[in-house]
């Protein structure tokens, strides 16, 4: 790859990490182009010199979110539900929609978009499932049961709330009594292998 090649895929890699972050702080329609590629560093028009539409746009970006929930949950940031759940509700990652969970941060958006960034929704929140179907113990049929669901509809429901209220004590009261039920319902030791 030559030099001119090498810095076109490191902008365009750049543009879609700002994507990535904003998406999950604005919403998928509170991000415009035009304000995405001034914070680029680049002009509206050189856009379409990196992506042939604004759904490429979000395909990318969204992979790009999952891809790091992903690699946080491999290198064990969260190796047991109990600290699972502790991490996903708390005040920290209430805090930084940008850096955080993308499933939470734009489940309200993917209802309306387009089927290719509902696609790859879906498979995120398959992969989410099965990991906390995994930490459980309880998982069946790729992480898809009723422990793994309600535990990631419960957390990403809970996330939503605490960041949607204006009461700073409700926002901490709904983030730590979904933790303590989680914890209380769901959280059992693996069993060790012999």
């Amino acid at each position: 790859m030559g030099h001119s090649q090498t810095q076109k895929q490191q902008t365009h890699d750049r543009i879609v990490e700002i994507a990535a972050q904003r998406f999950r702080e604005l919403g998928l329609n509170g991000l415009s182009i035009a304000n995405l590629m001034k914070e680029a560093g680049q002009t509206h028009g050189g856009f379409y010199k990196h992506f042939e539409s604004r759904d490429d746009l979000v395909a990318e970006a969204l992979a790009t979110a999952f891809a790091s929930s992903n690699s946080e949950a491999r290198t064990g940031k969260s190796a047991t539900f109990k600290a699972l759940v502790m991490a996903y509700l708390s005040k920290r990652h209430r805090d930084a929609p940008g850096t955080g969970c993308a499933v939470a941060a734009l489940v309200n958006d993917m209802g309306r978009s387009q089927p290719d960034a509902r696609a790859l929704y879906t498979e995120q929140v398959c992969k989410s499932l099965a990991n906390i179907g995994r930490l459980t113990g309880k998982g069946g049929d790729a992480g898809n049961d009723a422990a793994a669901i309600v535990s990631l509809s419960a957390m990403v429901g809970a996330l939503g709330l605490a960041r949607a209220v204006d009461n700073p004590a409700l926002s901490a009261k709904i983030l730590s009594a979904v933790q303590d039920f989680l914890i209380a319902q769901f959280d059992e030791p693996l069993e060790k292998a012999d």
